[in-house]
């Protein structure tokens, strides 16, 4: 228990043994503190937790430490603490901290939380219309490019076994779309995507791998101006849900990072001091929803 750890007041550099003997606390304040653990008493690693008012307004936020600790100094006052973690069940508790001391909630146990249930094995496809592919490259070494394709379709099939499944996507290159029609225009043309020569992206997979709880890896070939390279996608699997016809479909986020280089997109233009106008890797993120393959 952190009350046993830390002793019941934050301040006081006199109290021997106590680690926050020494912690500056404004006179206002006081600290919240906990140990979020796993079923097993291990600690949490990169647990998030927020910590909110009263009136549900975010105070403060961020990730448990090695040893799966929150330590945090608030302005006095009423407190609820919620803890997150991928494969777990949410924590949701409430804390008072008072001027000057230590709220300590102790030993927090996060429960394993079971996995959202996986699709019925058979042929399904990507809604496009309720699915996004989208890419951010930085700009000049500051801001970021967002974009995204506007055409695109996809098909899965999924196995018995989710690990035997397979998904195959294909990307009309030419919809790309930044918001900008000139910057579009020089994408399309050979010193990027050379959408003429190489009209479509293409990926596709058979190795679909569970890292635990509702994170997948789904690694295949992704075909991009005309070279193809192993990429792995960090998929998180959202389950499944009805649409507005009343029909099964299932929900993923996936993101991965590419190098230009990689796939020979290789146009390169150096600003003052040899700022590259455009950076070398592109992050790719994608909302996808599949429905049951129609048949007939």
């Amino acid at each position: 228990m952190f009350s046993r750890w830390f002793g019941g007041r934050a301040t006081g550099a006199g109290q021997r043994g106590n680690p926050l003997a020494g912690l500056p606390v404004p006179a206002s304040a006081g600290v919240l503190s906990c140990r979020v653990l796993d079923p097993v008493s291990e600690p949490v690693r990169q647990a998030e937790y927020v910590v909110s008012d009263t009136a549900g307004r975010r105070v403060l936020g961020g990730e448990t430490d090695p040893y799966g600790s929150v330590l945090a100094t608030v302005p006095a006052g009423e407190y609820r603490l919620a803890v997150t973690s991928e494969g777990y069940t949410p924590f949701h508790g409430n804390a008072t901290v008072a001027e000057g001391g230590h709220s300590g909630l102790g030993d927090v146990t996060l429960q394993i939380a079971a996995p959202p249930q996986l699709p019925e094995p058979g042929e399904w496809e990507v809604d496009p219309s309720h699915s996004q592919i989208g890419f951010t490259a930085r700009h000049i070494g500051l801001a970021r490019i967002h974009g995204r394709f506007n055409s695109f379709a996809g098909a899965v099939r999924i196995a018995d076994r989710m690990e035997h499944s397979a998904m195959h996507v294909v990307i009309d290159a030419a919809s790309i779309d930044t918001g900008v029609q000139m910057r579009d225009d020089h994408l399309r043309s050979s010193d990027f995507l050379d959408v003429g020569r190489c009209p479509t992206i293409e990926f596709y997979s058979e190795r679909f791998t569970h890292r635990g709880g509702s994170r997948w890896n789904v690694t295949g070939a992704l075909t991009l101006h005309g070279v193809s390279r192993t990429v792995t996608l960090d998929t998180q699997y959202l389950g499944l849900g009805s649409g507005l016809e009343g029909e099964t479909r299932a929900a993923c986020r996936a993101s991965t990072e590419l190098h230009r280089e990689d796939f020979t997109l290789t146009w390169q233009t150096l600003l003052a001091r040899g700022i590259a106008a455009i950076g070398s890797s592109i992050t790719i993120d994608l909302d996808i929803q599949i429905v049951p393959k129609k048949t007939g």
